[in-house]
């Protein structure tokens, strides 16, 4: 082998064939899909070094074996087996795609499963941290209107579980007349959430101000300075100024006021269903391992709801 043909083979470059069905796939999962930017990337990044690794010629020669090869190399490279997963995620999601499109014709993934992995979960605020929490002014250079949209984020995002995106996303057509409002979720999936006295009333101070800051044409119901629409990095950082104000012991981030109320409202109510809906999760099983009860408290559910717990008149 020639020192310029071993050295492309060590770059391990993609294919023209694999590229094009890559970049295929990629439109769809971003167009007719409607996922994030961020969630097309990560696709991109995952495949594209599956496809370096096997130095596959067509994604038609992708075999069980080759697999199973992607699982060791990540083993190998210390990988956890949630990333190792996940990369089995994009894999089985691309295959699919390729098996309606005729280019595979069996799916390579049959069979095998993910390492297993802990599901660990994100400690959640407390009732009295929540409280502390949004009880904070963000800093005393911001004027009252920053104060009063800051607020009415903080509120909405604890008050209705939202995730970030969903958060920055809101436009003014979305704050409904009858005290709701519309959320648009992952793959453009739209629900409609009540507001809670403190979020509502939250929300209304900063519409009462918002025009003094934003630009004239503006949709977006939060604005930053700059009269726009306010990024998630925004979000985040003025998130984590208000928690440093108020002293909060742990880091706060976005998600975690998203947790936050989806625990506390599955304290309150035992209801899974119910949160849920709230939360736009598609499937039980995201619900279930995204919030966590103490046991006693699942005992006091299952003891005052299941029938089959409630003592007869024969055991006493």
């Amino acid at each position: 082998m020639s020192h310029d043909a071993s050295q492309n083979s060590s770059q391990n470059l993609i294919s023209d064939a694999c590229q094009h069905w890559l970049d295929k796939f990629l439109l769809h999962l971003q167009v007719e899909r409607g996922l994030s930017d961020h969630t097309v990337k990560n696709y991109s990044r995952q495949l594209t070094e599956v496809a370096k690794l096997l130095n596959l010629h067509e994604w038609s020669g992708l075999t069980p074996s080759d697999i199973k090869r992607v699982m060791a190399d990540g083993k190998m490279s210390g990988h956890s087996a949630r990333s190792i997963a996940l990369r089995l995620s994009a894999l089985r999601t691309f295959c699919h795609y390729l098996i309606e499109h005729q280019q595979l014709f069996s799916n390579p993934l049959e069979g095998i499963q993910a390492p297993k992995q802990g599901k660990p979960l994100p400690k959640q605020l407390s009732v009295d941290e929540m409280q502390q929490l949004l009880g904070a002014q963000t800093g005393s250079e911001d004027d009252e209107g920053m104060q009063l949209r800051d607020n009415a984020m903080f509120e909405l995002m604890y008050g209705c579980g939202l995730r970030l995106n969903e958060l920055t996303g809101l436009d003014l057509a979305d704050c409904l007349k009858d005290g709701t409002i519309r959320v648009t979720g992952k793959g453009s999936k739209q629900r409609i959430l009540p507001l809670g006295r403190h979020a509502q009333k939250a929300l209304n101070a900063w519409l009462k101000a918002r025009p003094a800051y934003a630009s004239p044409y503006e949709s977006a119901v939060f604005v930053s300075k700059r009269k726009t629409r306010i990024s998630n990095r925004q979000v985040a950082n003025r998130l984590d100024k208000m928690a440093q104000t108020q002293s909060i012991s742990q880091k706060v981030s976005p998600h975690k006021l998203r947790h936050s109320f989806a625990t506390h409202v599955l304290e309150s109510s035992g209801d899974l269903r119910a949160v849920q809906e709230l939360l736009g999760h598609a499937n039980l099983s995201t619900t279930q391992v995204y919030t966590h009860l103490d046991f006693q408290h699942l005992a006091n559910v299952y003891d005052a709801a299941h029938p089959r717990a409630h003592k007869s008149k024969n055991d006493k």
